[in-house]
């Protein structure tokens, strides 16, 4: 993260496909679609009345009494969005498990996007737990004697401020085709899981808790049957435990009756961050622990180990295991500077005899609540790494650390997997060796996890490849440009700047790594097109980073707002909101603790608000990243349909509207209703129908509650009514999006999942077969009505033309079957590439759908089959099309070619050529019903149809 913050380099990635004059395919079309009816919303399910209206303020409307139940997930199912990565910067990798029975096969856990399993080595990977329901991974371990069983543990321990949590802890007997939920599903957080060597229904679970409250299911927890019943066999003394957890655990390779453990306390708040004796009131309750009998009793381990200790990583020697090290947090002598790797009193330490004696052999301990990860050759005590900003490695036990193993590798490492017996046969001697020592053994073929992704090196860590083929990326905020024929997406991930990618190619390579383009940054945010030229873009990173980059030139300028010297100094958030007036192109709004107006292609800025937090100096003066930054407007959102009305939305729980551009803000905190009131502003939306209308969201898990909050006003926030309905009642939300054209379509964005209600929020739908990951933004193409989905672990998905969803109301829902309006199209063909032959170790999102796209609803199961006949406006048959009739939502993509039921496969015309351009029907039938829509398809400049 530290690395590249202030490195804005942009480095412009180039992909030119392979051209054929073969070229069979076709141009998949974003045009514009069709006029949209006004539809009134589908009845509501029954979503209690006492969930509309608890807790409510005497400002707020209540919600209207839900129907009947209508729609379910399940119908949604058959409308897919597409993945489209990217995977060339990945993600963060919690955690990293090699068979030990075929090394060829491993998993890879992301801190927010589920385990990913390679049966090759690394050439694919596959996603194997995105149908269980939290996908922030800490930890992942496969049992010694039973490849099959595989453990996972969720919930990221790494204490990031955008560290998500789990729901405990998973089994598998099948290498991940199954999962079963075993326990500890108020662990919040698992560190790491060890299994028996002989006995794979034996595991000890690191449970780490909440980050952000009191409470939860702490420490070390053992089982004996396979999850069945767990045993807390260590934990912090009350009260201590509240806060206490278990960092880490490992047992003794030749005994697995000694086990190693850690004690561990932590706390976040929105503005700060503390662990051990900070974090329990100067209780020295954390340190290393060890039992001899299975965890029955234990001893904490001193004898030379440093007092005050915050997070401790293990490790324990495979080929010595009397060997044991820890690198250790001290807050003895007090802390350094973030970036110091070295501690003035912790450090690494190594014992060799079982943990009785410890020396320290280095100081060396960068940033421990986010690495803390020490690993030891399997072959050679000697050899020891350290995880860190970059990989440390030495060969004399730790005494002395080398920094040759991290050239071209991301920065911040957080998982290592070293495969045994990987160790090369010695050469033949040579007569000039004679009287050398051996070389030392050392193991070539390692897995390194980073906040980029995956890399894996078979040189002991001095080659690396990065595995780029896991589209793991953390994307924060995201953009829509309206270029064409295929509209471009621009965003920032966590830690890996910020980038611009198409939502589709002309190629049928699909959308590879190398069409994406970097923009600089540290970690990324916003991002903005510049409306009146194509190859600017204005970016953020974190703490107000604001700069300009053009991809033609090269120049990059830093931006950021500065006070004159000697005045206070302007606060920003880590993620500070970064918007382009919809009303005035150029004009920029940027907030920090005040809301600045950026012109001049943001070379000049101007203050137009006051401080609106509360600028509670407690609260404000954290050192760091930035990531404890308080006291700053999150969210910043203008109105589409009137000019000069903004709202402003504060992480300590204000709100705020101008109607004037800033020469007047009106307060409306108080308005909010209780469980909104004081709590993180993470979002606002304001109509495009109403101006006096908006959508505000708020989340409260940092202060322990993670209820899902959206609130509604018609009328500039002086009442509101709640619109969470029957939103999952722990899955606090990140973004919520009006459609533009009906108001009565909502979309939001939860840290477990997209949803939609098509009731203004009354009843709630998951939509998209998206994984249950966290969404951090949601955006609605203008033009195409394509939804754009930025998800905080899993790159970006696009879910093609919503329109059907707009259409959709009561009246059609009741009906057997009906076919929505069909968005015009514009037929080119596809160029071929090089997608055949170039092997399958390529990462390629998805290509919108080829040709016309065609959506039916279906109410219900009848037998009857989904059948479509296209003709020309004359009525001349062209293509025939059939699916299967499954109650839902169901798609069909007609090629805009004949079908072999229509055409003459030899002697006729070229059956690969496209129809010519011009208006066309579609009639459904099912059963007896028949319903016909026309569209329109044009062809690409200097195609010769059919």
């Amino acid at each position: 993260m530290f690395a590249r913050l202030y490195r804005m380099i942009a480095r412009v990635s180039l992909c030119i496909p392979l051209l054929s004059i073969c070229a069979v395919s076709l141009l998949p079309a974003q045009e514009e679609p069709p006029p949209s009816v006004t539809p009134i919303g589908v009845a509501s399910p029954g979503a209690s009345a006492a969930a509309t209206t608890s807790s409510l303020s005497s400002s707020v409307t209540p919600a209207p009494s839900p129907g009947p139940a209508q729609l379910t997930d399940v119908l949604f199912k058959n409308v897919k969005a597409r993945a489209i990565g990217p995977a060339v910067m990945g993600g963060r990798v919690s955690d990293i498990a090699i068979d030990p029975r075929n090394p060829f096969v491993f998993y890879v856990a992301l801190g927010h996007g589920g385990v990913f399993k390679s049966n090759d080595n690394g050439v694919t990977f596959d996603p194997i737990f995105d149908k269980q329901p939290a996908l922030s991974i800490g930890a992942i371990a496969i049992a010694p004697s039973d490849a099959d069983v595989i453990w996972v543990g969720t919930g990221e321990a790494n204490d990031r401020n955008s560290s998500d949590w789990g729901n405990g802890v998973y089994r598998s007997t099948d290498g991940g085709e199954n999962w079963q939920n075993v326990g500890l599903k108020e662990s919040r957080t698992i560190a790491r899981i060890v299994v028996d060597p002989k006995r794979p229904e034996v595991a000890y679970i690191a449970a780490m808790g909440h980050l952000w409250t009191d409470g939860g299911e702490r420490g070390l927890f053992k089982t004996t049957d396979a999850g069945k019943t767990w045993k807390l066999i260590l934990q912090a003394p009350a009260p201590y435990n509240a806060r206490a957890g278990c960092g880490d655990v490992a047992l003794d390779p030749a005994n697995p009756e000694v086990v190693y453990a850690v004690l561990y306390a932590r706390q976040r708040t929105p503005w700060s961050f503390s662990s051990g004796p900070e974090a329990t009131g100067g209780a020295d309750v954390g340190g290393v622990f060890k039992s001899t009998n299975g965890g029955a009793s234990w001893k904490k381990l001193s004898g030379g180990l440093p007092a005050q200790t915050g997070r401790i990583g293990l490790a324990v020697s495979a080929s010595n295991p009397k060997v044991l090290m820890a690198v250790t947090q001290s807050y003895e002598g007090g802390s350094g500077q973030l970036t110091d790797l070295r501690s003035k009193s912790g450090g690494v330490f190594r014992s060799e005899d079982g943990g009785e004696k410890w020396t320290r052999v280095s100081a060396i301990d960068p940033r421990p609540f986010y690495f803390s990860q020490i690993r030891i050759d399997p072959a050679n005590d000697q050899r020891v790494y350290v995880l860190q900003f970059a990989l440390l490695v030495s060969d004399d036990g730790g005494k002395n650390f080398r920094e040759d193993l991290s050239e071209k590798v991301h920065a911040d490492c957080h998982a290592l997997a070293i495969q045994p017996g990987t160790v090369p046969p010695p050469k033949p001697p040579k007569p000039e060796d004679k009287g050398k020592p051996p070389k030392p053994p050392v193991c070539q073929r390692l897995l390194l996890g980073t906040d980029g992704g995956l890399y894996q090196s078979f040189a002991g860590g001095k080659n690396w490849d990065h595995l780029n083929k896991i589209p793991a990326g953390e994307f924060y905020r995201i953009s829509l440009d309206d270029s064409k024929p295929y509209f471009r997406i621009a965003g920032g991930l966590q830690d890996n700047e910020n980038w611009v990618g198409p939502s589709g190619v002309p190629s049928k390579e699909g959308i590879r790594n190398c069409d994406w383009i970097a923009l600089a940054g540290g970690d990324g945010f916003y991002v903005l097109f510049d409306p009146a030229d194509r190859d600017t873009f204005y970016a953020e990173s974190q703490q107000g980073e604001v700069h300009r980059i053009n991809l033609r030139n090269g120049e990059l300028r830093r931006l950021r707002p500065e006070p004159p010297e000697g005045q206070p100094r302007y606060r920003f958030h880590w993620n500070s909101p970064l918007i382009m007036s919809h009303h005035k192109p150029g004009v920029i709004y940027l907030a920090g603790n005040c809301v600045f107006r950026l012109t001049d292609r943001a070379e000049k800025y101007s203050v137009i608000s006051p401080d609106l937090t509360r600028n509670d100096p407690s609260r404000t003066n954290a050192i760091g990243s930035g990531a404890e930054n308080y006291g700053v407007v999150f969210s910043l959102a203008e109105s589409p349909k009137r000019a000069g009305l903004l709202w402003a939305g504060t992480d300590d729980g204000r709100l705020w509207i101008t109607e004037n551009e800033g020469g007047k803000w009106t307060e409306l905190t108080n308005n909010l209703p209780e469980p909104a009131r004081g709590q993180w502003i993470v979002g606002i939306e304001p109509s495009a129908q109403d101006a006096n209308a908006a959508y505000v969201a708020t989340n409260a898990y940092r202060a322990g509650d993670d209820r899902p909050v959206i609130l509604h006003t018609p009328d500039l926030g002086k009442t509101w009514q709640l619109v969470t309905g029957d939103l999952p009642p722990n899955a606090p939300v990140e973004a919520v999006r009006e459609d533009p054209v009906n108001p009565k379509l909502l979309y939001t964005g939860t840290h477990f999942g997209l949803f939609a209600s098509f009731d203004e929020g009354t009843h709630w739908v998951r939509i998209g077969d998206v994984p249950p990951v966290r969404i951090d933004d949601i955006q609605i193409h203008p033009r195409t009505a394509d939804l754009a989905i930025a998800t905080h672990g899993r790159s970006i998905a696009i879910l093609d033309d919503t329109v059907p969803f707009r259409e959709f109301t009561p009246e059609i829902a009741a009906k057997p079957a009906h076919l929505f309006s069909v968005r015009s199209v514009t037929g080119a063909y596809l160029q071929p590439g090089f997608v055949d032959s170039n092997g399958k170790g390529i990462y390629r999102g998805q290509n919108p759908p080829e040709g016309a796209l065609f959506t039916v609803w279906v109410k219900e199961f009848t037998g009857d089959e989904i059948k479509i006949a296209v003709t020309k406006s004359t009525g001349q048959p062209v293509a025939n099309l059939k699916a299967s009739g499954a109650p839902g939502f169901t798609r069909l993509n007609w090629d805009l070619r004949p079908t072999k039921d229509v055409s003459i496969e030899y002697g006729g015309d070229d059956p690969k050529r496209l129809l010519p351009a011009g208006d066309y029907n579609a009639e459904l039938t099912f059963g007896s019903l028949k319903v016909k829509q026309m569209f329109h398809v044009d062809l690409a400049e200097g195609i010769t149809p059919r």
